[in-house]
């Protein structure tokens, strides 16, 4: 029995949304049997064109095309009954369901002979297990969603959109929160399924993968199409012009000093199960990096500093103050804050407006005698609009239509109101462009000119030695060394994340 090669094409698609054209006219033909790479940097209109065949937008104009016939798709359920699955780089689980229950989520399956009422639960959880065995992935199916790592939960949903057997699988940063290890996986499942004619398409910020799993790149810009090459013809340099035309790098300030003068002490902080025993010094203006594998109890160790989580023993210490970190609302008093790693559920309300987003943190700052005024707020984020170069078109859309290397500026500056003295960043490029990686680190860089101390958790390493003063490295929940930049390499670096002996 041959093998069905499925196709996928657009035509003339077109999105518009007040104040912007998020598509515009884009023609483009996708055939089973390869991985196409989507690139694009952040709003180029990547994600709306997936929503597009997804069927969680209509376009204003235009058609989707799948295998040569066209498809009206007026909801997902539409897309998922035409073998179109997307899987997006915002995770959509219930927290409170199973691992099992999220991957067969509205397709339960029942007893036979209780009128199809009652839940087979056995059969959900074999199920559930021989596909995440399929992937290659050890989880327990009994779990609650909720209590998983974000690379953990990446995979579930990888594995419910596996669950449907799909004809058009859609990736959307697949990979952003997923060890070495765990990527392997996916691309050796990518190449089974590509030789069964599904069509693949893979939307990625990692330029480093495109030559490892694509065969074509696609790339738009400013919501038009720029053109398709083969993976094997594009060079680095070739796929930043095509997503960018001219980027100006950023290079790290000559007058980044390392600071001396010591702000802040983590003394034997010790959370059961995350991390043990952690001590550390942080210095005013320092810009700290801790690398690590994923799992080692980095953002466990940022949110315990926050008062997210408590801590079983340890103190902080803040310019000679002990504190026994509480709540969120205690440590920002203190000037402590956190830029989480999930910046959609935990750093942003999605349904409120840039402009709300922005001053959610700084409502003490801004009202006055206990009164808020449009005026007030308008000043704050105009202000971090153009301090730190935000792209909006209107500042009072839902904060959900701006882009992630967007989004993520406003959580920053929605910390940066509050006039911080210490801003914990966890994974603050992931799942961002080149070019919005390039304007963060330059954020930062200024944070540490304006003497405000900053601790970066990173799983890109690169990253890390090309924006830090110092680098902590945590293993297994401790810190096991402290490097500096310029004296080590991203190959030496790795190695010491890896294991004990180098």
């Amino acid at each position: 029995m041959s093998t069905q090669i499925h196709t996928l094409q657009t035509i003339s698609l077109r999105k518009e949304y007040p104040g912007t054209i998020a598509l515009n006219d884009v023609s483009v033909s996708f055939d089973g049997g390869q991985i196409h790479a989507l690139i694009g940097k952040n709003g180029a209109g990547k994600s709306t064109l997936v929503r597009i065949i997804a069927g969680a937008t209509r376009p204003t104009s235009g058609s989707v095309v799948v295998d040569g016939v066209e498809v009206a798709l007026e909801s997902p359920r539409d897309a998922l009954q035409r073998g179109i699955v997307a899987v997006h780089q915002e995770l959509s689980l219930v927290p409170e369901l199973s691992v099992a229950e999220n991957i067969l989520l509205g397709r339960l399956p029942k007893k036979p002979g209780f009128s199809g009422s009652i839940v087979d639960w056995k059969n959900v959880y074999v199920r559930a297990e021989q596909i995440l065995s399929d992937l290659g992935v050890p989880l327990d199916v009994r779990a609650r969603a909720g209590t998983l790592g974000v690379a953990q939960q990446q995979s579930v949903e990888i594995a419910k959109a596996m669950s449907y057997q799909p004809s058009i699988l859609i990736l959307d940063e697949p990979t952003s929160a997923l060890a070495q290890q765990e990527t392997d996986r996916l691309f050796e499942l990518l190449r089974v399924l590509k030789k069964r004619g599904v069509v693949l398409l893979y939307i990625t910020h990692r330029l480093q993968e495109l030559r490892e799993i694509a065969d074509t790149i696609t790339a738009l810009r400013n919501g038009s199409l720029v053109g398709t090459i083969e993976a094997r013809e594009a060079t680095p340099s070739k796929i930043v012009q095509m997503m960018f035309g001219e980027i100006v790098q950023s290079v790290r300030p000559a007058d980044l000093v390392a600071p001396t003068k010591p702000f802040a002490e983590v003394r034997s902080f010790t959370r059961r199960g995350s991390f043990e025993d952690v001590s550390f010094t942080i210095y005013r203006g320092e810009i700290l990096g801790i690398a690590g594998l994923l799992g080692p109890g980095r953002t466990e160790l940022l949110r315990a500093m926050f008062g997210a989580d408590p801590i079983d023993s340890g103190e902080f210490i803040i310019e000679g103050q002990s504190v026994r970190p509480s709540s969120p609302g205690q440590m920002k008093d203190l000037g402590v804050v956190l830029t989480p790693e999930n910046r959609k559920d935990q750093g942003l309300v999605q349904i409120l407006s840039t402009r709300i987003n922005a001053c959610l943190a700084s409502l003490s700052r801004i009202s006055s005698s206990g009164f808020l005024t449009r005026r007030r707020e308008q000043a704050i984020v105009e202000r971090n609009i153009r301090e730190l170069d935000i792209s909006v078109a209107n500042a009072e859309a839902p904060i959900a239509f701006l882009s992630g290397g967007n989004q993520q500026k406003v959580v920053v500056g929605k910390w940066l109101n509050t006039q911080p003295r210490l801003v914990l960043l966890d994974e603050p490029t992931r799942g961002i462009d080149v070019q919005a990686k390039q304007q963060m680190f330059q954020i930062i860089w200024e944070m540490s000119k304006r003497g405000i101390s900053c601790i970066v958790v990173s799983s890109e390493l690169e990253e890390l030695l090309d924006i830090c003063h110092r680098i902590l490295i945590m293993r297994q929940g401790r810190i096991v060394s402290s490097v500096r930049p310029e004296e080590i390499s991203l190959e030496t670096l790795f190695a010491v994340c890896m294991k004990e002996d180098v």
